[in-house]
């Protein structure tokens, strides 16, 4: 049987279709430091992708003495908020990834709906897409975050809520593109056609191998013909 033809196309944000230059990263270890708790970058890019709640809770799970309460994850996942929003606000270094824009208008010129998704919530998530000036029914078609869904990554439930908003029925029908193993375990979990990770974010080839996946690429730029459109 052949494949059904893509029309619906999600892509993370950091990392992926946003320059990341290591900032989530660096702001949750400062929020987590801010608190009196140690985190390394290894550590934290352990949970990237994650809702950034859930991310810190693991963080708190692994470090000795560190204070793992509702209070405590709140309060952490308070001060990071702020941080990425003054970040995604004011730095100069806040760009798309190269080609983004261009996939996102070869991928409608083909009628395909493209979409993000993303671990941050929402008034992250807003403030990016505001610095960028992508608006929905503009250069994307429809966002979900962590926080409008009942669970983030690596479960489907962001993928089937962008599925059931643009109108798709069929994850076989469905590309998920991502830079981390949250990612690419979201988008097999979601029983997505085309499931694939970029190597150009927060996790290297050699970190994706191991998880599922149809496709790794080097470059956005390769997805239009990957995908055939």
């Amino acid at each position: 049987m052949p494949k059904p033809r893509v029309r619906l196309v999600i892509f993370d944000m950091a990392g992926t279709t946003i320059r990341d230059d290591d900032a989530v990263n660096r702001c949750l270890r400062d929020a987590l430091a801010a608190a009196g708790v140690p985190a390394d970058a290894a550590a934290v890019n352990a949970v990237m992708g994650l809702p950034k709640r859930e991310a810190i809770r693991r963080v708190l799970t692994s470090t000795a003495g560190a204070a793992n309460t509702p209070e405590s994850v709140g309060s952490i996942h308070a001060d990071f908020v702020d941080r990425m929003k003054t970040f995604y606000r004011t730095d100069p270094s806040v760009v798309a990834v190269d080609g983004a824009v261009d996939v996102f208008h070869a991928l409608h010129a083909a009628r395909v709906k493209v979409a993000l998704d993303t671990g941050f919530d929402r008034t992250i998530a807003d403030t990016v897409l505001e610095r960028l000036g992508w608006a929905e029914g503009g250069d994307i078609d429809a966002t979900v975050t962590s926080d409008d869904v009942t669970r983030g990554r690596p479960y489907p439930d962001m993928i089937f809520a962008l599925m059931q908003k643009i109108g798709v029925p069929d994850a076989a029908s469905v590309a998920k593109i991502g830079d981390t193993p949250s990612d690419l375990l979201s988008g097999a979990a979601a029983g997505c056609g085309w499931n694939i990770g970029v190597t150009f974010g927060t996790h290297a080839r050699s970190a994706l191998e191991p998880y599922p996946h149809t496709h790794l690429i080097d470059r956005l730029r390769q997805l239009p013909a990957l995908l055939g459109v």
